[in-house]
């Protein structure tokens, strides 16, 4: 139950990351017929995300994943528009490959503005438009939290910056959202989408960024001519492979599952007095955050994956530290210390948060004594 840091790789995506592997591995940029096939599996696979984003093909550049492209699309956008302007806003509540990225562009002399999220770790529009100036040339805002689900006013921006007449491009991280609720660059109105595969049921280790045609984004490496020489090196073609599969198989009616597991788990929950939660009722349902008020967040994950339920304390990434979202969303140290994650899949069952539930009620009941 800790699918928001990576989800089981479907059948039919190891399956043709396998093929691809193994029977179909020449180098997509070779120029004989086994480099052919391929590219073509490649692009098949470029066209898959393209669609699902409602992009074209051209638009899509393939990375390693979510850290590797909000790096390239930061630092590209900075480095692309810094005779533009010199603010960037983002927010307190960013995945750390953003909030790192912003810092270093800081630390190099831009103005970068991360605003507070409100106590349900949403950012609020007008904080937005108070930030944005006619000197800001990137705003970047994730679509849902990777720790408590909140989803954040993405739509807005392009509005916003149109209004302050800033020369700002959009970038949205998307890597929570994408396969679990419609991800359409045109909705949100995004320049640049950030999304992943391990997320989705695919594999680890590939990515892509969505860029619109005519946005200008400098590279961070060099070399040959793959991707448009944005991220040039021979690309992980089975990775991609299996990222277009995953892709094919996303089926948005699973949210209905979901939801039904996420307010399953919620009544129980409440049933336990030491346990707060901090997802609110409007966050997406494949992310319900809670603190066992009282037992450490380490000291509760050890108890529950002994007994076979694997959970978080908040994102993958920051290997066990306090979590800087809910940090930013205000919460007393006591609840901080003590949060716990729990994310879903379509693989997973009322029996698994009966699993979960009883193995809490014995660690609060254990725990508590120690």
């Amino acid at each position: 139950m800790d699918n928001s840091a990576t989800t089981a790789v479907s059948p039919a995506a190891a399956q043709a990351v396998a093929t691809l592997l193994t029977e179909n591995y020449g180098n997509p940029s070779s120029l004989h017929s086994m480099g052919i096939n391929a590219e073509r599996e490649m692009e098949k696979a470029r066209l898959n995300i393209a669609t699902a984003l409602g992009v074209t093909p051209q638009e899509i550049t393939f990375t390693s994943g979510g850290t590797e492209a909000n790096n390239l699309a930061i630092m590209g956008v900075a480095n692309a528009r810094k005779r533009m302007g010199n603010r960037i806003v983002t927010s307190q509540s960013e995945h750390s490959s953003v909030i790192s990225t912003c810092k270093h562009l800081q630390a190099m002399g831009f103005d970068v503005v991360f605003l507070t999220p409100n106590c349900q770790g949403v950012v609020d529009a007008e904080d937005i438009e108070n930030a944005v100036n006619e000197d800001t040339i990137l705003v970047s805002l994730m679509y849902v939290n990777n720790e408590i689900g909140a989803v954040q006013p993405v739509e807005k921006l392009a509005r916003i910056i149109k209004r302050k007449n800033a020369p700002a491009v959009v970038h949205c991280d998307c890597v929570q959202a994408f396969g679990k609720i419609p991800v359409k660059a045109s909705t949100l109105r995004a320049d640049i989408i950030t999304i992943t595969a391990h997320k989705i049921h695919g594999p680890k280790g590939t990515g892509a960024l969505y860029i619109k045609k005519g946005v200008r984004v400098l590279p961070r490496q060099f070399g040959g001519e793959q991707e448009k020489r944005l991220r040039p090196g021979t690309q992980a073609t089975p990775l991609i492979g299996g990222f277009g599969q995953a892709v094919q198989e996303i089926d948005y009616n699973n949210i209905e599952q979901i939801q039904q597991l996420n307010d399953y788990l919620r009544q129980q929950l409440c049933e336990i007095s030491q346990i707060h939660i901090n997802s609110s009722q409007d966050c997406l349902p494949y992310i319900l955050n809670f603190s066992v008020l009282g037992i450490r967040s380490e000291t509760m994950l050890h108890f529950l994956a002994n007994q076979g339920v694997y959970v978080s304390s908040g994102s993958a990434c920051a290997k066990g530290q306090k979590s800087h979202v809910l940090q930013a969303m205000g919460l007393d140290a006591r609840a901080i210390d003590s949060a716990i994650r729990v994310s879903f899949s379509k693989y997973n069952t009322i029996e698994h948060i009966d699993m979960l539930v009883s193995a809490l009620k014995q660690g609060v009941k254990t725990l508590m004594k120690a």
